[in-house]
Protein backbone atom coordinates (compact mmCIF):
# COMPACT_ATOMS: atom_id res chain seq x y z
CA UNK A 1 0.00 0.00 0.00
CA UNK A 2 0.92 3.35 -0.97
CA UNK A 3 1.93 5.79 2.07
CA UNK A 4 1.31 9.53 2.46
CA UNK A 5 3.89 11.38 2.64
CA UNK A 6 4.07 14.96 4.69
CA UNK A 7 6.67 17.39 4.60
CA UNK A 8 7.94 19.79 6.91
CA UNK A 9 10.64 22.65 6.26
CA UNK A 10 13.01 23.23 9.46
CA UNK A 11 14.65 27.20 8.98
CA UNK A 12 18.01 28.14 9.50
CA UNK A 13 16.78 29.09 13.30
CA UNK A 14 16.54 25.83 13.79
CA UNK A 15 20.01 24.65 13.63
CA UNK A 16 20.94 21.74 15.45
CA UNK A 17 23.53 21.26 18.21
CA UNK A 18 26.84 21.96 17.13
CA UNK A 19 30.27 21.45 18.99
CA UNK A 20 33.31 23.77 18.62
CA UNK A 21 35.51 23.83 15.42
CA UNK A 22 38.87 21.29 16.15
CA UNK A 23 41.62 23.64 14.65
CA UNK A 24 43.00 20.62 13.00
CA UNK A 25 39.19 20.48 10.43
CA UNK A 26 40.17 24.13 9.77
CA UNK A 27 43.43 23.57 8.51
CA UNK A 28 43.15 22.76 4.74
CA UNK A 29 46.53 21.89 4.20
CA UNK A 30 49.49 21.14 7.58
CA UNK A 31 52.26 23.09 4.83
CA UNK A 32 49.61 26.01 5.11
CA UNK A 33 48.54 28.39 7.83
CA UNK A 34 45.16 29.60 7.59
CA UNK A 35 44.18 33.61 8.54
CA UNK A 36 40.66 34.62 9.02
CA UNK A 37 39.69 38.07 7.88
CA UNK A 38 35.72 38.93 8.96
CA UNK A 39 36.65 42.92 9.78
CA UNK A 40 35.73 44.94 7.23
CA UNK A 41 37.36 48.77 7.41
CA UNK A 42 35.56 49.92 4.54
CA UNK A 43 33.23 49.21 2.14
CA UNK A 44 31.98 50.53 -1.21
CA UNK A 45 28.96 49.09 -3.14
CA UNK A 46 28.07 49.97 -6.88
CA UNK A 47 25.39 49.01 -8.68
CA UNK A 48 24.40 48.27 -12.18
CA UNK A 49 21.03 47.60 -13.55
CA UNK A 50 19.89 43.95 -15.45
CA UNK A 51 20.95 44.35 -18.95
CA UNK A 52 17.95 44.55 -21.20
CA UNK A 53 15.34 45.11 -18.18
CA UNK A 54 14.77 48.89 -19.57
CA UNK A 55 11.98 50.06 -17.95
CA UNK A 56 10.12 47.07 -16.45
CA UNK A 57 10.08 46.65 -12.92
CA UNK A 58 12.58 44.63 -10.85
CA UNK A 59 11.19 41.27 -10.57
CA UNK A 60 10.81 39.12 -7.17
CA UNK A 61 13.71 36.75 -6.35
CA UNK A 62 17.10 36.71 -7.44
CA UNK A 63 17.77 40.22 -8.84
CA UNK A 64 19.38 40.34 -12.62
CA UNK A 65 21.86 43.01 -12.46
CA UNK A 66 25.01 43.14 -10.70
CA UNK A 67 27.69 44.98 -8.25
CA UNK A 68 30.96 46.13 -7.97
CA UNK A 69 32.04 45.35 -4.36
CA UNK A 70 35.31 46.99 -3.35
CA UNK A 71 35.93 45.94 0.60
CA UNK A 72 39.11 47.27 2.71
CA UNK A 73 40.15 44.96 5.46
CA UNK A 74 43.24 45.00 8.01
CA UNK A 75 45.08 41.34 8.35
CA UNK A 76 48.16 40.41 10.84
CA UNK A 77 50.13 38.10 8.28
CA UNK A 78 52.06 35.93 10.07
CA UNK A 79 55.42 34.39 7.78
CA UNK A 80 55.24 31.72 5.97
CA UNK A 81 52.91 30.03 3.45
CA UNK A 82 49.50 31.17 4.44
CA UNK A 83 45.58 30.47 3.16
CA UNK A 84 43.56 33.46 3.94
CA UNK A 85 39.78 33.59 4.05
CA UNK A 86 37.67 36.37 3.13
CA UNK A 87 34.58 35.69 5.17
CA UNK A 88 31.40 38.16 4.26
CA UNK A 89 31.76 38.23 0.54
CA UNK A 90 28.42 38.80 -1.49
CA UNK A 91 26.82 35.39 -1.97
CA UNK A 92 26.96 36.21 -5.85
CA UNK A 93 30.28 36.97 -5.92
CA UNK A 94 32.10 35.77 -9.56
CA UNK A 95 35.41 34.84 -8.18
CA UNK A 96 37.30 35.20 -11.74
CA UNK A 97 36.67 38.85 -11.50
CA UNK A 98 38.21 39.08 -7.98
CA UNK A 99 40.95 41.61 -7.48
CA UNK A 100 43.37 41.52 -4.18
CA UNK A 101 45.74 44.28 -3.39
CA UNK A 102 48.22 45.24 -0.89
CA UNK A 103 49.32 41.56 -0.06
CA UNK A 104 53.19 41.69 0.58
CA UNK A 105 53.56 38.80 -2.13
CA UNK A 106 50.64 39.08 -4.02
CA UNK A 107 48.53 36.20 -4.54
CA UNK A 108 49.09 32.68 -6.05
CA UNK A 109 45.23 31.21 -5.71
CA UNK A 110 41.93 31.97 -4.98
CA UNK A 111 38.97 29.35 -4.18
CA UNK A 112 35.29 30.54 -3.94
CA UNK A 113 33.83 28.60 -1.16
CA UNK A 114 30.08 27.65 -2.05
CA UNK A 115 29.39 25.12 0.74
CA UNK A 116 28.27 27.41 3.87
CA UNK A 117 27.03 25.86 7.26
CA UNK A 118 23.28 25.40 7.79
CA UNK A 119 20.96 22.30 8.89
CA UNK A 120 20.94 20.82 5.25
CA UNK A 121 25.03 21.60 5.37
CA UNK A 122 25.63 19.93 8.15
CA UNK A 123 23.92 16.81 7.09
CA UNK A 124 25.16 16.86 3.82
CA UNK A 125 28.57 16.82 5.15
CA UNK A 126 28.10 14.12 7.84
CA UNK A 127 26.53 11.38 5.20
CA UNK A 128 27.53 8.16 6.38
CA UNK A 129 29.42 9.78 9.59
CA UNK A 130 28.36 9.20 12.93
CA UNK A 131 26.46 11.32 14.86
CA UNK A 132 24.33 12.02 18.28
CA UNK A 133 21.00 12.00 18.61
CA UNK A 134 18.92 13.22 21.57
CA UNK A 135 15.54 13.23 22.47
CA UNK A 136 13.47 14.19 25.00
CA UNK A 137 10.05 12.93 26.42
CA UNK A 138 7.06 15.51 26.65
CA UNK A 139 5.72 13.13 29.48
CA UNK A 140 9.00 12.85 32.20
CA UNK A 141 11.33 15.93 30.39
CA UNK A 142 14.21 13.36 30.17
CA UNK A 143 16.39 13.20 27.64
CA UNK A 144 18.44 10.56 26.57
CA UNK A 145 21.65 10.09 23.65
CA UNK A 146 22.45 7.78 21.72
CA UNK A 147 25.10 7.18 18.34
CA UNK A 148 23.10 7.07 15.00
CA UNK A 149 24.60 7.08 11.61
CA UNK A 150 23.16 9.26 8.59
CA UNK A 151 22.13 7.38 5.55
CA UNK A 152 20.22 9.96 3.14
CA UNK A 153 19.44 13.69 3.12
CA UNK A 154 18.81 16.07 3.29
CA UNK A 155 16.81 17.08 0.08
CA UNK A 156 15.15 13.84 0.45
CA UNK A 157 14.15 13.59 4.22
CA UNK A 158 16.77 12.38 6.43
CA UNK A 159 16.74 8.53 7.29
CA UNK A 160 19.23 7.40 9.89
CA UNK A 161 20.15 4.29 11.38
CA UNK A 162 20.87 3.80 15.43
CA UNK A 163 20.51 0.43 17.70
CA UNK A 164 17.13 0.49 17.12
CA UNK A 165 17.18 0.08 13.30
CA UNK A 166 16.62 2.83 10.54
CA UNK A 167 14.61 5.12 10.89
CA UNK A 168 13.21 8.74 9.37
CA UNK A 169 14.80 12.17 11.57
CA UNK A 170 11.94 13.75 13.49
CA UNK A 171 9.22 11.34 13.46
CA UNK A 172 9.40 9.45 16.37
CA UNK A 173 6.80 12.30 17.65
CA UNK A 174 9.35 13.29 20.29
CA UNK A 175 11.41 16.86 20.09
CA UNK A 176 14.62 15.88 18.41
CA UNK A 177 18.29 17.05 17.31
CA UNK A 178 21.31 16.12 16.02
CA UNK A 179 25.13 17.14 17.61
CA UNK A 180 28.09 17.07 15.35
CA UNK A 181 31.62 16.42 16.59
CA UNK A 182 33.02 19.21 14.74
CA UNK A 183 32.05 21.63 11.98
CA UNK A 184 33.67 20.51 8.47
CA UNK A 185 36.79 22.53 7.46
CA UNK A 186 34.75 22.99 4.09
CA UNK A 187 31.51 24.32 5.39
CA UNK A 188 31.82 28.05 6.11
CA UNK A 189 29.29 30.27 7.82
CA UNK A 190 29.07 32.90 5.47
CA UNK A 191 30.26 32.96 1.79
CA UNK A 192 34.03 33.44 1.91
CA UNK A 193 37.18 33.68 -0.67
CA UNK A 194 40.27 32.08 -0.20
CA UNK A 195 43.33 32.66 -1.67
CA UNK A 196 46.88 31.71 -0.86
CA UNK A 197 50.05 33.96 -0.74
CA UNK A 198 53.63 33.23 0.66
CA UNK A 199 54.51 35.70 3.49
CA UNK A 200 58.60 36.46 4.42
CA UNK A 201 57.74 37.92 7.63
CA UNK A 202 55.42 38.74 10.02
CA UNK A 203 53.32 42.25 9.43
CA UNK A 204 50.19 44.06 9.14
CA UNK A 205 48.82 44.66 5.74
CA UNK A 206 45.81 47.00 4.28
CA UNK A 207 44.06 45.01 2.03
CA UNK A 208 41.50 45.64 -0.80
CA UNK A 209 39.81 42.87 -2.05
CA UNK A 210 37.64 44.25 -5.47
CA UNK A 211 34.71 41.40 -7.29
CA UNK A 212 31.71 41.41 -9.28
CA UNK A 213 28.42 39.87 -7.99
CA UNK A 214 25.46 38.90 -9.34
CA UNK A 215 22.13 39.31 -7.38
CA UNK A 216 21.91 42.65 -7.25
CA UNK A 217 19.59 45.54 -8.82
CA UNK A 218 18.67 49.50 -9.30
CA UNK A 219 15.34 50.91 -10.47
CA UNK A 220 14.36 54.50 -10.76
CA UNK A 221 10.80 54.84 -9.20
CA UNK A 222 8.45 57.99 -10.32
CA UNK A 223 6.20 59.33 -8.62
CA UNK A 224 4.38 62.84 -10.94
CA UNK A 225 1.88 65.05 -8.97
CA UNK A 226 -0.13 66.88 -11.60
CA UNK A 227 -0.51 70.58 -9.66
CA UNK A 228 -4.27 72.30 -9.34
CA UNK A 229 -3.50 74.84 -12.58
CA UNK A 230 -3.29 71.65 -14.61
CA UNK A 231 -0.18 72.40 -16.58
CA UNK A 232 2.57 71.68 -14.06
CA UNK A 233 3.73 68.85 -12.46
CA UNK A 234 5.86 67.87 -9.44
CA UNK A 235 8.34 65.26 -10.68
CA UNK A 236 10.13 63.28 -7.47
CA UNK A 237 11.88 59.51 -7.92
CA UNK A 238 13.29 57.15 -5.45
CA UNK A 239 16.56 55.10 -6.34
CA UNK A 240 15.79 51.45 -5.43
CA UNK A 241 18.41 49.03 -4.62
CA UNK A 242 17.84 45.59 -4.33
CA UNK A 243 20.29 42.85 -2.60
CA UNK A 244 18.81 39.20 -3.34
CA UNK A 245 21.58 37.44 -1.41
CA UNK A 246 22.46 36.70 2.18
CA UNK A 247 24.51 38.75 2.99
CA UNK A 248 24.56 42.32 3.49
CA UNK A 249 27.26 45.14 3.60
CA UNK A 250 26.64 47.84 6.44
CA UNK A 251 27.79 51.22 6.55
CA UNK A 252 28.64 50.78 2.20
CA UNK A 253 29.25 53.87 -0.29
CA UNK A 254 27.02 53.38 -2.26
CA UNK A 255 26.71 54.31 -5.77
CA UNK A 256 24.33 53.58 -8.75
CA UNK A 257 25.33 53.92 -12.64
CA UNK A 258 23.07 54.20 -15.31
CA UNK A 259 23.71 54.08 -19.04
CA UNK A 260 23.84 51.16 -21.68
CA UNK A 261 26.69 49.48 -19.88
CA UNK A 262 27.89 46.32 -22.64
CA UNK A 263 28.59 43.59 -20.13
CA UNK A 264 29.26 39.70 -21.64
CA UNK A 265 27.15 36.69 -20.00
CA UNK A 266 29.00 35.53 -16.79
CA UNK A 267 29.65 31.79 -16.22
CA UNK A 268 26.84 29.99 -13.76
CA UNK A 269 28.02 30.16 -10.16
CA UNK A 270 28.38 26.75 -8.54
CA UNK A 271 25.51 26.33 -5.88
CA UNK A 272 26.23 24.39 -2.58
CA UNK A 273 23.15 22.31 -0.76
CA UNK A 274 20.29 24.33 0.11
CA UNK A 275 19.97 25.82 3.56
CA UNK A 276 16.83 24.42 4.28
CA UNK A 277 16.50 20.83 5.86
CA UNK A 278 13.43 18.54 4.27
CA UNK A 279 12.17 16.35 6.58
CA UNK A 280 10.21 13.20 5.88
CA UNK A 281 7.73 10.85 7.92
CA UNK A 282 5.31 8.30 7.01
CA UNK A 283 1.88 8.80 9.10
CA UNK A 284 0.12 5.41 9.99
CA UNK A 285 -2.19 5.34 7.29
CA UNK A 286 -2.72 4.69 3.77
CA UNK A 287 -4.50 5.86 0.79
CA UNK A 288 -7.91 4.32 0.76
CA UNK A 289 -8.09 7.25 3.72
CA UNK A 290 -7.32 9.62 1.70
CA UNK A 291 -10.23 12.14 1.86
CA UNK A 292 -9.59 12.05 5.74
CA UNK A 293 -6.31 13.45 5.04
CA UNK A 294 -7.23 16.29 2.44
CA UNK A 295 -4.25 15.82 0.32
CA UNK A 296 -5.64 17.87 -2.23
CA UNK A 297 -6.53 21.20 0.17
CA UNK A 298 -2.78 22.10 1.33
CA UNK A 299 -1.86 24.22 4.12
CA UNK A 300 -1.44 27.78 3.85
CA UNK A 301 2.24 28.35 3.13
CA UNK A 302 2.44 31.17 6.23
CA UNK A 303 2.40 28.13 8.44
CA UNK A 304 2.29 24.49 8.42
CA UNK A 305 0.60 22.76 11.54
CA UNK A 306 2.02 18.87 12.67
CA UNK A 307 0.51 16.49 14.56
CA UNK A 308 2.58 16.53 17.37
CA UNK A 309 2.09 20.42 17.88
CA UNK A 310 5.14 22.12 16.40
CA UNK A 311 4.51 24.55 14.34
CA UNK A 312 7.00 25.41 11.40
CA UNK A 313 6.51 28.75 9.87
CA UNK A 314 7.32 29.98 6.13
CA UNK A 315 10.85 31.49 5.60
CA UNK A 316 12.23 34.71 6.22
CA UNK A 317 13.97 34.82 3.00
CA UNK A 318 10.93 33.30 0.65
CA UNK A 319 8.34 35.39 2.21
CA UNK A 320 10.86 38.68 1.06
CA UNK A 321 12.26 37.39 -2.56
CA UNK A 322 8.69 36.50 -3.21
CA UNK A 323 6.87 39.94 -2.68
CA UNK A 324 5.96 42.03 -5.48
CA UNK A 325 8.92 44.76 -5.32
CA UNK A 326 7.41 47.92 -3.34
CA UNK A 327 6.20 50.30 -6.21
CA UNK A 328 5.37 53.69 -5.11
CA UNK A 329 4.39 55.32 -1.89
CA UNK A 330 0.82 56.98 -1.95
CA UNK A 331 1.88 60.78 -2.76
CA UNK A 332 5.12 62.39 -3.56
CA UNK A 333 7.68 63.15 -0.07
CA UNK A 334 8.58 65.56 1.25
CA UNK A 335 12.00 67.74 0.55
CA UNK A 336 14.35 64.93 1.74
CA UNK A 337 16.89 65.15 3.84
CA UNK A 338 19.45 62.81 2.00
CA UNK A 339 19.42 62.49 -1.99
CA UNK A 340 21.76 60.93 -4.48
CA UNK A 341 24.01 63.44 -6.01
CA UNK A 342 24.33 63.03 -10.04
CA UNK A 343 27.92 62.70 -11.54
CA UNK A 344 29.79 62.23 -15.10
CA UNK A 345 31.06 58.71 -15.47
CA UNK A 346 32.85 58.58 -18.71
CA UNK A 347 29.13 58.49 -21.10
CA UNK A 348 27.71 57.07 -18.23
CA UNK A 349 25.69 58.65 -15.33
CA UNK A 350 26.51 57.45 -11.89
CA UNK A 351 24.25 58.88 -8.42
CA UNK A 352 26.33 59.03 -5.39
CA UNK A 353 23.95 58.83 -2.14
CA UNK A 354 26.05 61.14 0.01
CA UNK A 355 26.10 58.84 3.17
CA UNK A 356 26.95 55.94 3.87
CA UNK A 357 24.19 53.49 4.05
CA UNK A 358 23.30 49.74 4.73
CA UNK A 359 22.30 47.36 1.54
CA UNK A 360 21.00 44.66 3.47
CA UNK A 361 20.63 41.38 2.79
CA UNK A 362 17.52 39.92 0.95
CA UNK A 363 16.19 43.86 1.21
CA UNK A 364 14.93 46.62 -1.28
CA UNK A 365 15.85 50.30 -0.04
CA UNK A 366 14.90 53.57 -1.69
CA UNK A 367 16.47 56.45 -1.50
CA UNK A 368 15.86 60.32 -2.92
CA UNK A 369 16.98 60.57 -6.42
CA UNK A 370 15.54 63.54 -8.29
CA UNK A 371 13.18 66.28 -7.40
CA UNK A 372 11.60 69.09 -9.67
CA UNK A 373 8.87 71.80 -8.82
CA UNK A 374 6.76 72.82 -11.62
CA UNK A 375 7.73 70.81 -14.65
CA UNK A 376 5.62 72.14 -17.79
CA UNK A 377 3.80 69.67 -19.43
CA UNK A 378 1.22 69.41 -22.55
CA UNK A 379 -1.90 67.58 -21.69
CA UNK A 380 -2.45 65.71 -25.00
CA UNK A 381 -5.03 63.23 -25.99
CA UNK A 382 -4.16 60.02 -28.63
CA UNK A 383 -6.20 57.62 -30.59
CA UNK A 384 -4.83 54.66 -32.42
CA UNK A 385 -4.76 54.59 -36.37
CA UNK A 386 -5.20 50.24 -36.14
CA UNK A 387 -8.60 50.93 -34.45
CA UNK A 388 -9.36 53.50 -36.87
CA UNK A 389 -8.53 51.46 -40.32
CA UNK A 390 -10.78 48.68 -38.65
CA UNK A 391 -13.77 50.58 -40.69
CA UNK A 392 -17.29 51.70 -39.21
CA UNK A 393 -16.89 51.65 -35.07
CA UNK A 394 -18.52 52.76 -32.24
CA UNK A 395 -16.96 55.48 -30.16
CA UNK A 396 -13.62 54.86 -28.26
CA UNK A 397 -12.14 56.65 -25.43
CA UNK A 398 -9.06 58.31 -26.39
CA UNK A 399 -5.92 57.72 -24.48
CA UNK A 400 -4.18 60.61 -22.27
CA UNK A 401 -0.50 61.64 -22.87
CA UNK A 402 1.48 64.10 -20.36
CA UNK A 403 3.73 65.34 -22.93
CA UNK A 404 7.18 67.51 -21.73
CA UNK A 405 10.75 68.10 -23.16
CA UNK A 406 14.07 67.28 -20.92
CA UNK A 407 15.22 70.79 -20.83
CA UNK A 408 15.64 73.72 -18.30
CA UNK A 409 13.41 75.61 -20.34
CA UNK A 410 10.45 73.09 -19.06
CA UNK A 411 12.07 72.68 -15.16
CA UNK A 412 14.01 69.51 -15.77
CA UNK A 413 17.24 69.47 -17.75
CA UNK A 414 18.51 66.23 -16.25
CA UNK A 415 19.10 62.83 -17.19
CA UNK A 416 16.22 60.44 -16.03
CA UNK A 417 17.20 56.97 -15.76
CA UNK A 418 14.26 54.35 -16.41
CA UNK A 419 11.74 53.22 -14.23
CA UNK A 420 8.06 53.07 -13.51
CA UNK A 421 6.03 56.31 -13.06
CA UNK A 422 2.50 56.66 -10.93
CA UNK A 423 1.18 60.02 -11.86
CA UNK A 424 -1.38 61.65 -8.83
CA UNK A 425 -3.92 64.43 -9.04
CA UNK A 426 -5.39 66.56 -6.31
CA UNK A 427 -9.13 66.16 -5.91
CA UNK A 428 -10.62 68.12 -2.98
CA UNK A 429 -7.06 68.48 -1.35
CA UNK A 430 -6.38 64.48 -1.56
CA UNK A 431 -4.02 63.21 -4.15
CA UNK A 432 -5.46 60.52 -6.10
CA UNK A 433 -3.80 57.66 -8.59
CA UNK A 434 -4.83 58.86 -11.84
CA UNK A 435 -2.44 56.33 -13.95
CA UNK A 436 0.57 54.42 -14.22
CA UNK A 437 3.34 54.81 -17.07
CA UNK A 438 6.67 53.41 -17.87
CA UNK A 439 9.75 55.64 -18.42
CA UNK A 440 12.55 54.91 -20.98
CA UNK A 441 16.28 56.10 -20.42
CA UNK A 442 15.64 59.41 -21.40
CA UNK A 443 18.83 62.28 -21.67
CA UNK A 444 18.78 65.77 -21.40
CA UNK A 445 16.44 67.21 -24.83
CA UNK A 446 14.67 64.16 -25.47
CA UNK A 447 10.84 64.07 -25.50
CA UNK A 448 9.17 62.43 -22.48
CA UNK A 449 5.69 61.66 -22.21
CA UNK A 450 4.00 59.75 -19.28
CA UNK A 451 0.69 57.40 -20.41
CA UNK A 452 -1.81 58.40 -17.97
CA UNK A 453 -4.66 56.14 -19.55
CA UNK A 454 -7.89 56.74 -20.93
CA UNK A 455 -9.92 59.40 -20.76
CA UNK A 456 -14.25 59.50 -20.32
CA UNK A 457 -14.28 62.99 -21.74
CA UNK A 458 -12.53 62.05 -25.17
CA UNK A 459 -14.10 59.73 -28.11
CA UNK A 460 -12.88 59.43 -31.39
CA UNK A 461 -14.73 57.03 -33.55
CA UNK A 462 -14.16 56.19 -37.53
CA UNK A 463 -16.31 55.77 -40.90
CA UNK A 464 -15.17 53.70 -43.96
CA UNK A 465 -16.32 54.94 -47.38
CA UNK A 466 -16.62 53.17 -50.48
CA UNK A 467 -13.49 51.20 -51.13
CA UNK A 468 -11.46 50.52 -54.45
CA UNK A 469 -8.37 49.47 -55.51
CA UNK A 470 -6.49 52.47 -55.04
CA UNK A 471 -8.36 54.41 -52.58
CA UNK A 472 -9.89 53.85 -48.87
CA UNK A 473 -11.61 56.87 -47.56
CA UNK A 474 -12.05 57.49 -44.27
CA UNK A 475 -13.81 60.28 -41.87
CA UNK A 476 -12.87 60.52 -38.39
CA UNK A 477 -14.40 62.59 -35.88
CA UNK A 478 -13.65 63.61 -32.45
CA UNK A 479 -15.78 64.83 -29.44
CA UNK A 480 -14.72 67.10 -26.06
CA UNK A 481 -16.88 66.32 -23.25
CA UNK A 482 -14.70 68.67 -21.42
CA UNK A 483 -15.35 72.51 -20.58
CA UNK A 484 -12.09 73.40 -21.80
CA UNK A 485 -10.29 73.08 -25.49
CA UNK A 486 -8.22 69.77 -25.87
CA UNK A 487 -5.54 69.05 -27.75
CA UNK A 488 -6.13 65.68 -30.25
CA UNK A 489 -3.76 63.59 -31.82
CA UNK A 490 -3.69 60.83 -34.42
CA UNK A 491 -0.28 59.22 -36.43
CA UNK A 492 -1.79 58.54 -40.03
CA UNK A 493 -0.29 55.82 -42.05
CA UNK A 494 2.44 56.44 -44.52
CA UNK A 495 0.42 56.41 -48.06
CA UNK A 496 -1.75 59.26 -47.26
CA UNK A 497 -3.72 60.59 -50.59
CA UNK A 498 -5.73 63.33 -49.36
CA UNK A 499 -6.65 65.15 -45.98
CA UNK A 500 -9.89 67.43 -45.50
CA UNK A 501 -7.88 69.37 -42.66
CA UNK A 502 -3.51 69.84 -42.39
CA UNK A 503 -1.22 67.25 -41.08
CA UNK A 504 2.26 67.63 -39.30
CA UNK A 505 5.37 66.05 -38.98
CA UNK A 506 6.12 63.92 -35.85
CA UNK A 507 8.59 61.39 -35.94
CA UNK A 508 8.93 60.84 -39.24
CA UNK A 509 5.28 59.92 -39.83
CA UNK A 510 2.11 61.76 -40.80
CA UNK A 511 -0.15 63.26 -37.85
CA UNK A 512 -3.40 65.20 -37.23
CA UNK A 513 -3.08 67.18 -34.81
CA UNK A 514 -6.15 69.05 -34.16
CA UNK A 515 -7.29 71.42 -31.12
CA UNK A 516 -11.17 70.43 -29.83
CA UNK A 517 -13.74 72.87 -28.83
CA UNK A 518 -14.45 72.91 -25.49
CA UNK A 519 -18.07 70.47 -25.36
CA UNK A 520 -17.37 70.29 -29.39
CA UNK A 521 -16.39 68.19 -31.87
CA UNK A 522 -13.83 67.82 -34.86
CA UNK A 523 -13.91 66.23 -37.90
CA UNK A 524 -11.47 65.28 -40.70
CA UNK A 525 -11.56 63.44 -44.29
CA UNK A 526 -8.76 61.75 -45.52
CA UNK A 527 -8.40 58.94 -48.41
CA UNK A 528 -5.02 56.64 -48.34
CA UNK A 529 -3.86 53.79 -50.80
CA UNK A 530 -4.67 50.29 -49.19
CA UNK A 531 -2.08 48.59 -51.79
CA UNK A 532 0.97 48.80 -49.47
Amino acid sequence: MRRIVVFSAFLLTATPVVAQTPPAARTPSAARMVVDSEKIDAISVTLYREPGRGDRAIGPGWPGGYALITETRTIRLPAGRLVIRFAGVAEGMLPESAIVSGMPRGVNEKNRDARLLSPAGLVDAYLKRRVTIRRTSRATGKTTTEDAVIQSGPGGGVVITTAAGAEALSCSGLPEALSYPGVPGDLAAKPTLSVTTDNRVATTATVQLSYLAQGFDWSANYVARIGDDGKTLDLFAWLTVANGGSQGFADANTQAVAGGLHREAAARLPKGPSPELQLKCWPMDITSTHPKWDIDRAPPPEMLEMADGLVVTESRQERMMMAPPMMMVSMPSPAPVMMARQEELGDLKLYRIPEPVTVAALSRKQVAMIDRKGVRFDRIYTGDWNYVSSGRMPPRPAALVLRTENRDTKGLGLPLPAGKVAVFESVHDASLLVGESSLADRAIGDEVEFDVGESNDIHYTAMLGPMTKERAPFAVRVTNARSTPETFELALPTRIGSSSGPLVERKGRKVWRVNVPANGTASLDLTFDPRG
